[in-house]
């Protein structure tokens, strides 16, 4: 099996279920049923504003520990800079709901989030670089398909419009080529068993990751 092949059993085998798991659980399920609550909007709006914050960080240590690699360096340059304005998106739309500028201020990470940002940290400082980008072809892949279904369905159920949901629609466009990207970047770094062993946990530990924070955020904005 090629690298790429490689690469496309994992989104197959832990990837694309991931996505069907989370699509299926209760925060979604509500979310298409218009039986959502709003304050778990907006605790999605809250943690999503504090992780795309700590994401420009982890881009940045990217850059800093990769300088002496032009394509990688390059790479997560594009990427802090096309992920600079998503904050502020995130918080857009938890305004648009009720939220206050004091709630962002005041926020913390909740728990299963604070594991969400810390393994972005993680791959930034101590991960190899397919486990970074594996882990990200998997965030971006869910990310690209569970902002379909915010667009969707709090329009549909909310009556929100398009300055609101900015942060989805740019997502289920930019992710698809993000999702692009890292999969060329993991299929090319990959160069012994280990890294293929390496890619196949951090998907899998991204999955768990992704799900946790969505019960997380439900459970801690009841």
């Amino acid at each position: 099996m090629d690298n790429r092949a490689f690469v496309q059993s994992v989104i197959q085998e832990i990837i694309q279920p991931g996505i069907q798991r989370l699509m299926e659980g209760r925060y979604f399920s509500e979310l298409r049923e218009g039986k959502l609550s709003v304050k778990r909007l907006q605790g999605w709006a809250i943690q999503h504003y504090l992780h795309n914050r700590a994401i420009l960080k982890a881009f940045a240590l990217s850059m800093v520990k990769n300088a002496h690699d032009p394509d990688l360096y390059n790479h997560f340059s594009n990427q802090f800079h096309e992920e600079q304005t998503h904050p502020d998106l995130a918080k857009r739309f938890g305004l648009a709901i009720g939220l206050k500028e004091e709630d962002f201020a005041d926020a913390t990470p909740i728990f299963e989030c604070l594991i969400h940002t810390g393994r972005t940290v993680y791959n930034s400082l101590l991960g190899a670089t397919v486990q970074n980008r594996a882990s990200a072809l998997t965030s971006e892949s869910m990310v690209c398909r569970y902002s379909e279904e915010f667009n969707t369905y709090l329009r549909r159920n909310y009556g929100l419009g398009d300055e609101a949901l900015e942060f989805f629609t740019v997502h289920m466009v930019a992710d698809k080529e993000h999702t692009a990207q890292a999969a060329d970047l993991v299929a090319r770094y990959i160069k012994s068993p280990r890294d293929e062993r390496l890619v196949r946990e951090s998907a899998q530990h991204m999955v768990r990751i992704k799900l946790g924070k969505f019960e997380g955020i439900y459970q801690a904005y009841a």
